[in-house]
């Protein structure tokens, strides 16, 4: 039972208030005084007939004014909004005493920690967070405010550090702890103040070749000659294309993008070189191509390897000195622009099997990158999923959600034949359908995965040795191929040289031969 009492202020008022309790053998639970002359009780449920006698006691004190049942104390009411504001926070959100200890966490954190709220409580925050040690910065007793950086999960968070500065009876400021407010989006690297951060900072990784592949953008972003970047679909390749544009000095300029395999030959050439005046009615006064639009930028240029021989013939005479003809027009036009390619895959394979031109190859693979497929990369897994279901909770307005054990298993033995794009989609369309807030194995939908005979088992009844060994090597290259599919890949793969592994591959009749 509840009571708030309205009354002006008096001394002693308090202590009447009490002693009426305490004659009628009432345990007081909980009293609150409000400055602007509002006593709130809280006391066990009582008789009907006893409540009516307090009610008229309490009314008759001096300066009481009115007495009346509430269904809550203000406090109550604070620390339900207070809860409330906290569980619904998608900032990671969680108070230190002054020994280190977590006292509150919010949903967001305690979901990036793997741990309940509960559990979590008293127990030293150190043994959670990571890259900053949050006791030691306790024991200097900070006055202001400062931003760190800390690990929490498997990703950094730039973090806003609170002190917590309480004054007791004497007025004498006490130190109590801290409260930590961590930024919504996190950060793959860690920056120091006044540092400008580069652009493939922005890059999830923990995979020792990609990180190496991420020093060699940032040199090859400085650098005004062609790059080719390949790889398999969706494994980033336009993301670094984008970084390396950022980071080099042309990143003021504009970054144009066109996808040469969705577009036929035609409207593909108009698109890159532009056309004339009069040359198509719906354009009458002509029209600039990309590369006359990206002028003093960058031009990316997706699918390469699904140009027609025609369209590569015009882009070798480009590339030769910077010019060329619009569609319908005699005059030639110089541009200066950086080439980014895009290829799935191995582009000389495309050479290889006659798909290509060779000299255009070589033009445009001056500078190369060769981004590993996320099935090579299995630690990414679980540091991107928790990366996206993290923009995702947000993104949908949704509590955040975390991932069993037995889930981020799941995802690290998934090969991802569509790699990040498949894993993001995958896991946005996953955390739509959820209803509560962790992540498991039967909640995710894809494809199912192919099983694989690791056991490679060779029959040595019929034949030698030397028979035995040619069809394990051909039973092997048979099984690798698929997630290989070419001759620098696999020999990559299997520490040969890529004319060895060319030769095998011929003999046992694997792959795509090239046309003489």
């Amino acid at each position: 039972m509840r009571l708030e009492i309205t009354c002006r202020d008096r001394l002693g008022l308090c202590q009447d208030v009490l002693t009426i309790l305490r004659e009628n053998e009432i345990d007081l639970k909980g009293i609150e005084v409000d400055p602007v002359g509002k006593i709130y009780l809280s006391f066990p449920d009582i008789e009907f007939s006893d409540f009516q006698l307090v009610m008229s006691k309490i009314r008759r004190i001096p300066n009481v004014e009115d007495v009346k049942t509430i269904p809550y104390m203000p406090t109550e009411r604070e620390h339900y909004e207070f809860n409330l504001l906290l569980s619904t926070l998608p900032n990671p959100v969680f108070s230190l005493d002054s020994r280190g200890r977590f006292d509150v966490v919010n949903s967001a954190a305690a979901a990036l920690l793997d741990a309940d709220k509960d559990a979590l409580k008293g127990a030293p925050a150190n043994e959670y967070v990571g890259s900053f040690n949050l006791t030691k910065w306790l024991d200097k007793q900070a006055q202001e405010a400062s931003i760190e950086y800390l690990q929490l999960g498997s990703a950094n968070y730039r973090a806003t550090l609170l002190p917590i500065w309480v004054n007791d009876a004497d007025g004498t400021p006490n130190f109590a702890g801290a409260v930590i407010h961590c930024q919504s989006e996190p950060l793959p690297l860690r920056v120091r103040d006044g540092e400008q951060q580069s652009p493939f900072s922005q890059i999830l990784t923990q995979h020792a070749a990609m990180k190496r592949l991420l020093k060699d953008a940032e040199r090859m972003a400085q650098l005004d000659v062609p790059l080719l970047i390949e790889g398999e679909t969706g494994v980033g390749k336009e993301l670094i294309a984008r970084a390396c544009h950022e980071a080099g000095n042309r990143s003021q300029q504009p970054f144009l993008a066109v996808n040469c395999g969705a577009l036929p030959d035609n409207v593909a050439e108009g698109e890159l070189f532009g056309y004339g005046a009069g040359v198509f009615p719906h354009h009458p006064q002509g029209k600039k191509g990309i590369f006359e639009q990206a002028q003093g930028g960058t031009v990316l240029l997706d699918s390469v390897g699904d140009m027609s021989p025609e369209l590569q013939a015009k882009l070798l005479r480009f590339l030769e000195d910077g010019r060329f003809r619009r569609i319908g027009e005699e005059q030639m036009v110089r541009v200066d622009v950086r080439l980014v390619c895009l290829s799935r895959g191995d582009l000389f394979e495309r050479v290889e099997t006659g798909g290509f031109r060779e000299d255009l190859f070589y033009r445009l693979n001056v500078l190369s990158l060769q981004l590993p497929p996320l099935r090579d990369r299995k630690g990414d897994v679980t540091l991107l999923a928790e990366h996206f279901l993290h923009k995702y909770s947000q993104q949908l307005q949704r509590s955040p959600v975390r991932l069993t054990p037995s889930c981020r298993d799941y995802l690290a033995s998934y090969t991802w034949p569509g790699n990040i794009r498949q894993l993001e989609n995958t896991l946005f369309r996953s955390i739509s359908m959820l209803e509560k807030e962790v992540l498991e194995p039967n909640d995710i939908k894809l494809p199912e995965m192919s099983v694989v005979n690791d056991q490679l088992a060779i029959d040595i009844e019929d034949g030698g040795l030397e028979d035995a060994v040619k069809r394990f090597e051909s039973t092997l290259l048979r099984r690798l191929y698929p997630s290989y599919p070419s001759t620098r890949q696999l020999a990559r793969k299997l520490g040969l040289s890529h004319t060895a592994i060319a030769n095998k591959l011929r003999d046992y009749g694997i792959g795509k031969q090239r046309k003489r």
